[in-house]
């Protein structure tokens, strides 16, 4: 098979990238002799030149001069690990606009500045890949792009953050408290010392926004994704969540719904939710993802696999670096295609069961009042469970699929109850 050279520039190298140059090294040969494709990386963007990244590439290669490589007229294909919105989006814009196809594992950017980047390597007839952004290793990306492109989708739920389902998964397996759980998350480094990112759901909001939007052809962003973190729930509640047969975990949710005029809505959310034990999702454990996809015509489908690392998220990365070297050769990229503008679901009017837990006065009459409080806003219940503490006890509910306002509502109007002394945990529930 003739090869043909791809000069490639890497902008970031730190650990996908570095595991990324190992792993180019590595299968050169294997990628040349199946494809034709002769990968080189010509030049590497870094913040220290003196920092040693133990790969096997000369030093002159690396440079910290990002755009000198983006402008570079001998390379045809740019890489962007090196994270955050800015410089990477202007870089990017460069690449694309000069007619260098891009691979990028940059959720952030993606998430917050998507449809410009789409429209820009559109204009140019590139690629702009990122299958790495959004579950390190799982190929996800381009099955919604390319194998699902006609599947009426109907709804997408996934684990897709390592750092809180492993912490989660501490909790519910061992009994250790989050505090416990995130402190051993952050020394086997699954977790950042400031793990905001990661345990109020912002990481996994930016990738459910690129979900959206390559699912349902709409823009969503991730200011559009409501946000609901992991750092409320207690062990408490994973002991009850397990005798309701349920585990919790942190859910990145997007679906579309047509109304009877037709239209089409949209919602993309993140949020702690119980799963029944006998769902494929439950027994996502440690720091592993899944996807979970359904669609009217496929049905059901589950993508799983490791979601972070160094290796894993490279693998993706190349995966994109071979299909966009292919593409240069053959003239054509793989296209967005045109966003509309989403119609996204109010967030009152989105639609769940519930888990509540509640602490009153353990007296007779109490259930019953508070029955009667869930009547009066519409919110049927589908099973209870008490429990006595003493001078007080414990009522656990689980209700029928019911609206959030209606919902809220009940809450608040429980807390004016002079029999309740307070609402603990309020989640959200999937079925099987």
């Amino acid at each position: 098979m003739k090869s043909s050279s791809i000069c490639i520039g890497l902008l970031g190298c730190g650990n996908v990238g570095a595991a990324l140059v190992q792993l180019l090294t590595e299968q050169h040969e294997s990628v040349k002799r199946r494809t034709g494709l002769d990968l080189s990386i010509e030049a590497i963007a870094v913040k220290d030149l003196d920092k040693d990244r133990s790969i096997p590439l000369p030093d002159e290669v690396f440079t910290t001069d990002s755009a000198s490589i983006v402008n570079n007229p001998e390379i045809d294909l740019i890489i962007e690990v090196m994270g955050n919105i800015e410089p990477a989006r202007e870089l990017i814009l460069q690449a694309l606009n000069l007619g260098k196809s891009v691979v990028t594992a940059n959720k952030e950017l993606l998430a917050a500045h998507g449809a410009e980047l789409y429209s820009a390597a559109e204009n140019s007839g590139v690629d702009l890949l990122f299958e790495a952004a959004v579950a390190g290793g799982i190929p996800i990306v381009r099955p919604l792009r390319e194998s699902l492109a006609g599947e009426p989708i109907t709804q997408i739920r996934g684990i897709i953050n390592g750092t809180t389902n492993f912490i989660l998964s501490r909790m519910s397996q061992d009994g250790v408290s989050f505090d416990e759980a995130l402190k051993e998350a952050q020394e086997l480094g699954f977790a950042e010392l400031d793990s905001t990112y990661d345990v109020e759901g912002y990481d996994a909001g930016a990738k459910v926004a690129i979900i959206a939007t390559l699912a349902f052809g709409v823009e969503v962003t991730s200011q559009d994704v409501q946000h609901e973190g992991i750092s409320k729930i207690t062990v408490e509640d994973i002991k009850f969540a397990n005798q309701l047969g349920h585990c919790i975990k942190l859910l990145a949710v997007a679906e579309q719904k047509v109304n009877e005029n037709g239209s089409s809505e949209v919602g993309a959310r993140v949020y702690p939710a119980l799963v029944p034990l006998s769902h494929p999702l439950a027994a996502v454990n440690g720091s592993f993802n899944a996807v979970f996809v359904e669609g009217d015509a496929v049905g059901e489908l589950m993508f799983y696999g490791p979601g972070a690392g160094g290796r894993p998220t490279a693998s993706a990365v190349f995966g994109d670096v071979i299909d966009a070297a292919g593409n240069l050769q053959r003239s054509h990229g793989a296209l967005i295609g045109a966003l509309d503008k989403p119609n996204m679901i109010p967030p009152e009017n989105l639609e769940s069961p519930f888990y509540l837990n509640l602490k009153v006065e353990d007296q007779p009459g109490v259930l019953a009042q508070v029955a009667e409080v869930f009547g009066d806003h519409g919110v049927s219940i589908q099973s209870m469970e008490q429990e006595g503490m003493g001078s007080e006890a414990r009522l656990i509910f689980i209700t029928h699929s019911s609206r959030e306002k209606d919902l809220f509502s009940t809450i608040n109007s429980l807390n004016s109850l002079s029999v309740v002394s307070s609402v603990d945990s309020v989640l959200r529930v999937i079925g099987d």
